[in-house]
């Protein structure tokens, strides 16, 4: 028994606590209208059973505390081992294997590509959005693994040994032969420090050797992420020009593959995803698709990602939009409680429709991305232009909205302990992920001008709203008469329009008439500051919160 017990506790009359919200977990993760319905809507309800389970375990203690975990102690790297031999492993802490142990075995990886299943798609996509609460560093990897599978597929002999692994939902971590494990890990290395983005002048040189198919590579690339996945996605230059390879972390005869991290780059957040520098001299690598064509190989791996982007900026709104909520419900301020005072309901509300647009829009991605993977042609135009649309969209949404929503906490959001400025940090990432704000944008362009079924696509997208609102069809109207006279200059001012248009257009379709109309007259209508909290007064503010944060305001 503890001798201490009995004794007299020590009084502190000026550290009473006061005033203060309680711990926000355990808490429902799924507990979001505009998530449950948009599952449903996309064609993989069947899936809601599992997703909120999957909600009720991201926001319990535990997980919670996993987040935090993973990123107080963040990776370390290991070039060596005690005799001097080269390892090039990195450590991680257990609350890591956790997160990802439980994000491989919902499905989060690749698990979606094995799965047939109409709507599959759409339900790992809902469950990042659940998930995704807890932390997002260890969405990277997963990210990776799900994207790398359709580009595996241009080379069938390669997927018919690795898909299987990819697609997988156990998740075992360190370095073995690959076929040896139950499942795998996927990563890309494409960016290099003279090039960037522009990977064309990737000067990574890939050597044929004498077995076909099989090339040895000599170079450095310059943000390769989880370094620790077991295979890679790599592009480099061959005899007919930039193509692709798989490279693995230890080859066939168990030996390591020359992967050399020569250091984990020192990031803004993602603080719990290792990202690195590895160097490649005479290492071995397999052909996938064709020499020359790597660029047209890897976009299939692109185009998921930056889904997984816009995917994760509507994560990280939605998780900083209900600890705002939780605060404020349950902080004082001048005689009343600080959520029913007007100015801060209007800043609710305002970030309420901001997440519920990335929320819907994200679902809507993911389910032209299903119905393409099926062969819907016209879901695959859409599915082009608007996750470029989105993905330069919502993630520039990300940063503001995670500020305010920080700043709604006061100074209490501030500090590390509330976790606020981990989402602050994550925040930009996705904006430059899988392309900058001018490359998306760019993007854009190229698609309009070379696939002609794109703006097609668009615009049969929003006629479906046709009528709903004068706003949007005034909005809809100025797009069309400026997509013809559109250059880069006005690349982003065009991307952002059609963005607008398109989240309107959903929520006119599917929100409540709150939500929609608030949207309208604001992000369309003109009626709205430069700042969140600036919605018109008539904005309906109380059905707002009560759809965003049921049963909190």
């Amino acid at each position: 028994m503890d001798s201490t017990a009995a004794l007299p506790q020590p009084q502190y009359a000026t550290h009473d606590v006061t005033n203060q919200p309680p711990p926000l977990a355990p808490y429902d993760a799924s507990d979001d209208p505009a998530l449950i319905e948009g599952l449903r809507r996309e064609g993989a309800g069947w899936a809601e059973e599992g997703i909120r389970r999957l909600g009720v375990r991201a926001g319990s203690a535990e997980a919670q505390e996993w987040g935090e975990l993973a990123n107080r102690h963040e990776p370390e790297l290991r070039t060596h081992d005690r005799y001097g031999n080269r390892v090039d492993e990195v450590d991680f802490h257990p609350a890591w294997h956790h997160l990802m142990r439980k994000a491989v075995a919902e499905g989060l990886a690749g698990a979606a590509w094995a799965d047939d299943r109409s709507g599959a798609h759409v339900a790992r996509t809902a469950g990042g959005l659940v998930w995704g609460h807890t932390e997002s560093g260890h969405g990277c990897p997963t990210s990776m693994t799900y994207a790398a599978v359709p580009a595996l597929r241009a080379q069938p002999e390669l997927a018919k040994v690795y898909e299987p692994l990819l697609t997988s939902r156990e998740y075992e971590p360190g370095l073995r032969v690959p076929t040896e494990k139950p499942g795998l890990l996927a990563g890309m290395g494409m960016t290099e420090k003279q090039g960037g983005s522009d990977v064309r002048t990737n000067t990574t040189a890939a050597t044929p050797t004498a077995e076909p198919g099989v090339y040895t590579l000599r170079g450095h690339k310059w943000f390769t992420s989880a370094p620790m996945c077991d295979v890679f996605l790599v592009l480099a230059q061959a005899p007919g020009g930039l193509s692709c390879f798989l490279v693995p972390r230890v080859l066939p005869d168990g030996s390591r593959n020359a992967f050399r991290i020569q250091r984990l780059k020192d990031k803004l957040g993602n603080r719990s995803n290792a990202s690195s520098e590895p160097e490649f001299d005479g290492t071995v690598a397999w052909l996938v698709g064709p020499e020359g064509r790597g660029v047209k190989t890897i976009i299939e791996m692109v185009n998921c990602t930056r889904l997984d982007c816009v995917m994760n900026s509507a994560t990280l709104m939605r998780k900083t939009l209900v600890e705002a909520g939780h605060h404020v419900r349950h902080r004082s301020a001048f005689g009343a409680r600080l959520v029913d005072q007007p100015l801060m309901r209007n800043v609710l509300a305002d970030l309420a429709v901001e997440s519920e647009a990335a929320t819907t829009l994200t679902l809507r991605l993911a389910g032209a991305a299903d119905r393409a993977v099926r062969g819907d042609e016209q879901e695959r135009a859409f599915r082009r232009i608007a996750t470029a649309v989105g993905k330069y969209w919502v993630t520039k949404r990300g940063p503001a909205f995670t500020a305010e929503a920080l700043e709604c906490l006061g100074g209490n959001g501030y500090v590390e302990d509330s976790g606020m400025p981990r989402h602050y940090r994550e925040a930009p990432l996705l904006s430059i992920w899988e392309g900058s704000g001018n490359v998306n944008a760019l993007d854009v362009l190229r698609a309009l001008s070379r696939e002609p079924g794109a703006a097609d696509a668009l615009f049969g997208e929003l006629a479906h709203a046709r009528g709903a609102d004068t706003r949007l069809d005034a909005a809809v109207t100025r797009l069309k008469n400026e997509l013809a006279e559109t250059d880069q200059v006005g690349a982003r001012r065009l991307v952002e329009r059609m963005a607008l248009a398109l989240q309107a257009s959903l929520l006119v379709r599917y929100a409540p008439a709150a939500v929609a109309d608030a949207f309208c007259a604001s992000r369309l209508g003109g009626d709205w500051g430069h700042a969140f909290g600036t919605l018109p007064a008539g904005a309906g503010f109380d059905a707002i919160l009560e759809r965003a944060l049921p049963g909190r305001n």
